[in-house]
């Protein structure tokens, strides 16, 4: 198993016909993603040439997961178009949406969020994020594919570059699935859901959280840790260093007062139990030890 990705999972490319289309479909490509098709409103019927392969262009979600059977979409649209590429792939039933860009309007995502959730059948992972890998099996989005490899551990992050580093400390352990969530205000996916996706799936050992200042989202995923998780998680909060009162990075990262501050999550992820990291290195070590752990309780002396 894997956490909502896998070999069988047919991915469709809003925008595949633009530049960053183009160059992040040619990496999903070579790392083994099942591409069936992209999406470009006016472009139906074209086709686009990779290396090794020439994928087909539709001029809606709609046709393509009518020709393709397509369950995930990954969105890499201008901010002002992503709304209707959302609500289009909900519309035509896709199963994972996986929003790359930047720079959308929360009240547009909140839009497209609660949209998804009333009709019940797509999740959402992003906005402003990197996507999701499955190593060895699938990649939705644009994370580096080369930098590690499959294993047993799960990786949830806010950060992109964190998520890239925390994959490459760890390559030689290798990962289920790493998902990036994306640090904007509104994200489809939470700390949570992963949390508890990891949870369930038997071929994930140890989870990997890493959150940033700003918000209550590592506090909340602290409480469910606490109800819900049983296995290691490991903890790393960007922004240990961030003066105070000061906006950093993504959107979502606004500290007031001690609220949202790096020591506040640290504190309330270590009350139940995580070890948190104070640099990403730190945090790798930590998985390794809770790793070496696991293998002694399962193969004692």
């Amino acid at each position: 198993m894997t956490i909502f990705l896998n070999e069988n999972s047919k991915v469709i490319v809003a925008g595949m016909t633009g530049s960053e289309g183009r160059k992040h479909t040619q990496r999903m490509l070579a790392s083994g993603t099942t591409i069936v098709g992209g999406v470009t409103p006016g472009k139906g019927g074209q086709t686009v040439d990779f290396e090794g392969a020439s994928v087909a262009v539709y001029g809606s979600c709609a046709e393509a997961v009518q020709a393709t059977g397509a369950d995930v979409s990954v969105v890499l649209v201008p901010p002002k178009f992503t709304k209707a590429a959302v609500i289009e792939a909900v519309d035509a039933g896709i199963a994972l949406v996986v929003v790359i860009t930047e720079g959308v309007p929360v009240h547009d995502t909140a839009q497209f969020f609660s949209y998804a959730e009333a009709k019940g059948t797509t999740r959402i992972i992003g906005p402003n994020c990197p996507g999701l890998i499955s190593p060895g099996r699938s990649n939705a989005g644009i994370i580096p594919a080369d930098i590690t490899q499959a294993g047993r551990i799960g990786l949830v992050s806010k950060s992109g570059t964190l998520t890239y580093q925390m994959m490459y400390e760890l390559r030689d352990l290798g990962f289920s699935t790493a998902v990036g969530i994306g640090g904007d205000p509104i994200v489809g996916t939470t700390h949570i859901d992963c949390l508890q996706a990891f949870e369930d799936d038997p071929e994930t050992d140890a989870i990997v959280m890493i959150g940033e200042i700003g918000g209550d989202a590592e506090e909340r995923a602290a409480e469910y840790i606490k109800n819900h998780v049983t296995k290691p998680v490991i903890g790393y909060v960007a922004g240990f260093t961030a003066p105070e009162g000061k906006t950093m990075g993504h959107a979502g990262a606004i500290v007031s007062g001690s609220s949202g501050t790096a020591q506040a999550k640290q504190e309330a992820l270590e009350a139940v139990g995580v070890k948190v990291g104070k640099t990403p290195s730190a945090t790798a070590r930590l998985t390794r030890e809770a790793l070496d752990k696991l293998l002694l309780v399962s193969f004692p002396g």
